[in-house]
């Protein structure tokens, strides 16, 4: 039996083991599964799934186990259409249009991310999913109290104390303290500079100091070590994400599972060409010719639909498609075993209970 050093995680949703799967495309209902199976708590990325979509990955999961599950969503505000900013960020792009043969002047295809609204309320207290969580901050206060009404625990990400504070103060149960090792977009809300940006293991205790509600470690964190240094600095719980990636179950594209392999963790960036986000991925090709971030970049997620034509004709090659990762993925035992994702997290609960004193 494995002997947790802060159970307030675990206690505050009936869990097993307090180990998150992050929220990822690629890592749907057969991966929650495995997860949820292993003890710990499977989560479902909403963001780029129509509501029926949502609807059916949830069956299948609540036809598999009876455990726990987070469904996560975005909260930002749509941006406005600006034409002429659109226009100068396409033309950056024109010699690649050129080279493979693009439609340089077609209609450029619509890059969305739909946030959080009234619709995805309705699902969420039709679903009653145990957890939902939200990345960008929360929605509106109205929405966030018919979310807690329904019965889910609402957890969202903080890359900053000060952050943290403000998610503690409207409503948050638990707080993931996302440091700047996790892959995927950062979910900074109070700032856009990159600077207020640190990594995990500053930003865990600083958090855990700043507020009452449990801390989950986010980013950095790929084997029992890592979980081990979490809880050493007051974690409650750990988000791992990319590590999962690996699993069978996992339905990521070829170029990305190539690049996860072969990669290593210094060829990670920040970028936000893919969603005029900040967002750690495997560096590729449009990331070393145009640079990770570019100040043309339309505001989220408006920037990646010019990206789209050159994804559909460079197809396989992962030149031009976003391979979202943390700095930690070489350490994931995945990496080199084949494991389920049920496999892999009994393996990091084993490997913890190993490691640590309190068994």
């Amino acid at each position: 039996m494995t002997c947790w050093p802060d159970s307030r995680f675990i206690d505050l949703l009936n869990i097993t083991h307090p180990i998150i799967q992050a929220p990822m495309l690629g890592a749907g209902a057969e991966v929650m599964i495995g997860v949820a199976n292993a003890g710990g708590l499977g989560s479902l990325a909403c963001a780029t799934l129509t509501l029926e979509s949502i609807r059916t990955e949830v069956a299948v999961f609540r036809a598999a186990c009876d455990q726990p599950l987070n469904l996560n969503f975005f909260c930002h505000q749509p941006p406005e259409y600006d034409e002429a900013a659109a226009l100068q960020w396409k033309s950056l792009f024109k010699p690649y249009y050129t080279e493979l043969g693009a439609d340089y002047d077609a209609p450029t295809p619509v890059s969305s991310r739909a946030p959080f609204d009234e619709a995805t309320c309705a699902l969420v207290e039709e679903l009653r999913p145990e957890v939902v969580s939200f990345h960008f901050a929360l929605p509106a206060p109205e929405l966030v109290a018919r979310v807690k009404a329904c019965g889910a625990k609402v957890l969202s990400s903080a890359t900053t104390v000060e952050e943290a504070r403000w998610l503690e103060r409207n409503g948050c149960d638990a707080i993931i303290a996302m440091g700047y090792e996790a892959g995927g977009h950062r979910a900074m809300f109070l700032s856009r500079e990159l600077t207020t940006q640190i990594g995990t293991f500053a930003l865990v205790p600083q958090i855990v100091d700043a507020v009452s509600v449990p801390v989950i470690a986010a980013g950095g964190i790929a084997d029992a070590r890592g979980i081990a240094a979490a809880f050493a600095l007051g974690a409650s719980a750990v988000q791992i994400g990319t590590a999962y990636l690996f699993c069978a179950e996992a339905t990521i594209t070829q170029p990305h599972h190539r690049a996860l392999r072969e990669a290593s963790a210094s060829q990670t960036a920040l970028t936000n060409l893919f969603t005029g986000r900040p967002a750690r991925g495997i560096v590729n090709r449009v990331m070393r010719e145009l640079g990770p971030i570019n100040p043309l970049a339309p505001a989220f997620p408006l920037a990646g639909g010019v990206l789209l034509p050159l994804k559909a004709k460079s197809e396989g090659s992962g030149d031009f498609i976003n391979l979202w990762a943390g700095q930690a993925f070489p350490l994931s035992p995945g990496r080199t075993a084949n494991l389920s994702s049920y496999e892999l997290t009994r393996k990091f609960v084993d490997d913890y209970t190993a490691r640590s004193a309190c068994t």
